[in-house]
């Protein structure tokens, strides 16, 4: 008997005629000598139905949320958002400068690209590989981690992600429960609050300003601590900022954790692109004990100008590394087996193509810097690490600029894009409001001419 979308119960049948619905919410109907039963959801306003087919059709039902609770609360990348924003009006002919892409302006290296060409071509690099990656790539990484950081792992410590952003969401899903509290200082890399309330976590933001270089101190740590809380991100050389911690501040850092038992998920993604010959050591390095409590996430594509090539890994314990395998096999599978091949090319290589690159993004450091502290209400620190600057514009809030007055960083980032076409990432993406993120990942000449425009708006 077709019955539509709601639930039907047959009884034997007392009636001889077709009713409407009854005082408790059942329809009836017994032309045929059978009842139909039909139990009306909660909200629906009225129903009709045939005695022939026993169709009911309801008539009015409001709609259920088409989109989950928890897939609606995720905001959008406002990095992506503004990037891809730049690049649609670029495209329709607007001479856009974007500063917001988190990418080097650099092709991958040669040798890379010819060990993905060679890779293609072998059949074998068609199929499936382990969840967790090559073993050749995985021993590369356990090679390269001894090499760089000075410790010492094996291939069980290693899964191979499909970049960076899946390493940060599983890291974090292995070991967050729900209501497990994360502390994140801030400012932030815009998708790790997403990945915290994905898995169920609570982000708890630590904020540190410019005056102490956006590095937040143990004393803010501890305040923030409670008997919730589970784990802390770290990320130095930091996205956003620019900003490195100091040898003194990770040990400090670490031994805290220690002390608490507190999970570090330390993000090293930019950990070749230091200047002024500052030190990013590793924690588990400076803290040895900690390696059983600290997560450390990598991969290719800042280094190596691969961010398209989605190479990524997880540093950790056995027994997490496997539970993110189990994750990521019912997830992704393997990364693109040609993409692990132009990895293994990457890693087992020199460091030449990576230090022409810094040379460059050390000049248009220094340039950006002193561009932006030229504008008058900007006050720029000197980055010491990754392609980012970070210039405080509170005191540009709430000034009059071509009739408007914009009262957040995000106001300013709009207006400065529909004014000037310049694309500048605002500080709510990353945290509090009263800062623009600048990447410097672009070439001398974008440099100058897109700083320039922003400062003739402000400045008049």
């Amino acid at each position: 008997m077709e019955t539509g979308a709601l639930p039907v119960e047959l009884l034997p049948s007392s009636a001889s005629r077709p009713s409407l619905l009854d005082e408790e919410g059942l329809a009836t109907e017994g032309a045929r000598g059978v009842s139909l039963r039909v139990k009306v959801a909660r909200g629906l306003i009225g129903a009709a139905i045939s005695p022939w087919s026993g169709r009911i059709t309801a008539v009015s039902q409001p709609a259920k949320p088409r989109i989950s609770k928890r897939i609606a609360a995720i905001a959008e990348s406002a990095t992506l958002a503004v990037d891809g924003k730049a690049k649609a009006l670029k495209a329709a002919g607007r001479p856009v400068i974007g500063f917001g892409a988190g990418e080097p302006d650099f092709p991958t290296p040669g040798y890379i690209v010819d060990a993905a060409e060679k890779a293609v071509r072998v059949v074998a690099n068609h199929r499936y590989t382990p969840t967790p990656g090559l073993p050749e790539l995985r021993q590369a990484i356990v090679a390269k981690t001894l090499r760089d950081s000075q410790f010492e792992i094996t291939v069980d410590n290693v899964l191979v992600t499909n970049g960076g952003k899946q390493a940060v969401y599983q890291s974090i899903a292995t070991i967050v429960d729900q209501g497990d509290e994360v502390i994140l200082p801030a400012p932030y890399w815009t998708t790790y609050p997403e990945c915290i309330r994905l898995a169920g976590g609570i982000p708890i933001e630590v904020f540190a300003d410019e005056t102490s270089n956006y590095c937040v101190s143990v004393e803010q740590l501890e305040a923030a601590r409670t008997p919730k809380t589970k784990a802390l991100i770290f990320c130095s050389p930091s996205n956003p900022t620019g900003s490195v911690y100091t040898p003194e501040q990770v040990r400090a850092i670490g031994e805290w954790a220690l002390k608490h038992g507190i999970w570090i998920i330390t993000d090293e993604i930019y950990e070749h692109l230091r200047y002024d010959g500052v030190q990013a050591p590793s924690l588990p390095v400076l803290i040895p004990e900690l390696a059983d409590q600290t997560i450390i996430l990598n991969g290719v594509a800042k280094t190596y100008a691969m961010t398209g090539w989605r190479v990524g890994w997880m540093i950790g314990p056995k027994d997490v590394i496997k539970a993110a395998t189990n994750l990521q096999s019912h997830l992704t599978s393997n990364v693109s087996n040609v993409a692990q091949r132009a990895a293994i090319a990457a890693l087992t290589g020199d460091l030449s193509a990576v230090e022409e690159m810094k040379v460059a993004f050390d000049r248009r450091r220094k340039l950006i810097v002193k561009m932006l502290n030229e504008i008058d209400g900007f006050e720029c620190p000197m980055p010491q690490g990754a392609f980012y600057v970070y210039p405080a514009v509170h005191k540009v809030l709430g000034r009059e600029i071509r009739g408007k007055k914009p009262t957040s960083s995000s106001e300013l980032a709009t207006l400065i894009l529909d004014e000037v076409e310049v694309a500048a990432v605002p500080g709510e993406a990353f945290g509090p409001s009263g800062y623009l993120r600048f990447s410097y990942a672009l070439s001398d000449e974008d440099i100058v001419e897109g700083i320039s425009r922003i400062k003739k708006l402000i400045n008049g």
